[in-house]
């Protein structure tokens, strides 16, 4: 569990450093709005990993076992990565607009290289906890995954941010190469899984289509087509919210202050998804992977109504606070079941590429669907929302979480296909 938690920990930072802090950056330095979008898609191997996931299943390096081979080489690449990164982002700080545009180039390669690194991380590390966890210890397993997750996430947001404003964006990013250190660490005292989950697929072809007919065959093709769909639906409802929460609380919605959101969703709100994420993979043991996703899938659909009250009562600082750890705490519920879903429809012989495209249909929902469609809901629904010096429609929001309430219903109703209430299941 040590291990996992540092490994939680490595898989985090690098994905905040290509996503929330690299757009942080674009900003500070001076580049347009066009530019910054153009450049969110250095996160694309996240979606991506599915394609080369079946290498790592295929393939060992000559260290550390066939799990943790891959993880120290992509751990100590990725240090390198970001220094060169941190590098390239203080020799751009006394450029002109011109010179930056031209480098910028040069920085996305980077940065998208960086991105591969964490994501075939991220690959290794799935596979890992899902082989290394005994039935009984997937919950607990799954819940200090993502507090590991969490915590670098905390310090890539709360803690990077405040300290870009005092020593640049280049040092920070130099700072967390270091940082990364700790999941080294975790992975060079980790335990190797089973040896019956260390022997790898034969053939590089059964490595690619044996993990696709493998689990289509042991599921039944009508419930694993229903648990793929599950999959992209289970956590619609939320994401929505996810999405649109900031602009709500801000300027353009009830107008709380940048510190207000940071400090109550960024900081206590991460706390209670800790918490939620903690009590999950507890719970999960005790009430079994099916009954988890009941439970867990209705609280998180029902804590976007925190929203919903908070709409109606208005600016609000106690409404906030509830909301927002209401909302965050069942998030955490909610993602310790699935995680631990995930993993048990997993083989441990395929897990890595297995979970990659489980994880990545997982991506689907939250960033393909979710975000553009929370976005043209909230537009329609908010009078006002993108009119300067008008009152926004808290009514229109209020219609809008409840909207969220419902996107969360199709997932729900899909469990009695695959994830029966009376039949518990193995893990």
């Amino acid at each position: 569990m040590a291990a996992i938690l540092l490994l939680g920990f490595a898989s985090g930072l690098p994905y905040a450093l290509a996503d929330d802090a690299f757009r942080a950056w674009m900003t500070k330095s001076g580049f347009d709005l066009k530019q910054i979008g153009w450049l969110s898609l250095v996160s694309l191997p996240y979606s991506l990993k599915f394609l080369w996931s079946p290498l790592i299943d295929r393939f060992r390096l000559p260290i550390l076992g066939r799990r943790r081979g891959w993880i120290i080489a992509t751990q100590v690449g990725l240090v390198g990565v970001i220094l060169l990164l941190a590098a390239q982002m203080a020799s751009m700080a006394g450029m002109d607009a011109t010179a930056k545009a031209s480098a910028l180039s040069t920085v996305a390669i980077v940065a998208i290289f960086m991105a591969f690194l964490s994501a075939t991380q991220d690959i290794a590390v799935d596979a890992y906890r899902t082989d290394v966890l005994e039935p009984l210890e997937v919950g607990a397993g799954a819940s200090v995954l993502v507090l590991g997750y969490r915590i670098a996430m905390l310090l890539t947001g709360w803690l990077a941010f405040n300290l870009a404003d005092k020593m640049g964006w280049a040092s920070v990013y130099g700072l967390m190469a270091v940082f990364l250190g700790v999941g080294i660490v975790g992975t060079l005292f980790a335990p190797n899984p089973p040896p019956a989950n260390e022997i790898e697929p034969p053939t590089l072809v059964d490595a690619v289509v044996q993990p696709f007919l493998e689990f289509f065959r042991r599921l039944g093709w009508q419930r694993a087509i229903l648990a793929l769909v599950f999959i992209i639906l289970f956590r619609l409802g939320d994401a929505m919210v996810a999405k649109m929460a900031v602009p709500f609380l801000g300027v353009k919605g009830l107008g709380f202050s940048d510190g207000d959101i940071g400090n109550i969703r960024q900081g206590m709100g991460l706390i209670a998804t800790i918490v939620g994420t903690l009590s999950g993979g507890a719970a999960l043991s005790q009430l079994g992977i099916n009954r988890s996703l009941w439970v867990f899938g209705g609280l998180q659909a029902i804590s976007n109504l925190g929203y919903w009250i908070l709409a109606l009562v208005g600016k609000d600082y106690t409404t906030l606070v509830l909301a927002i750890n209401v909302e965050n705490f069942c998030s955490g519920l909610g993602t310790a079941g699935f995680v631990g879903f995930l993993m048990s429809l997993c083989n441990p012989k395929f897990s890595a590429t297995q979970f990659a495209l489980l994880s990545s249909l997982m991506a689907v929902g939250r960033d393909l669907i979710a975000g553009p469609s929370a976005g043209e809901f909230a537009q329609r629904l908010v009078t006002g929302f993108n009119v300067v010096g008008t009152k926004p429609d808290l009514a229109g929001w209020g219609n809008f979480f409840l909207l969220t309430l419902i996107a969360a219903i199709p997932g729900v109703l899909l469990l009695p296909f695959f994830a029966p209430w009376n039949e518990r299941s193995e893990n």
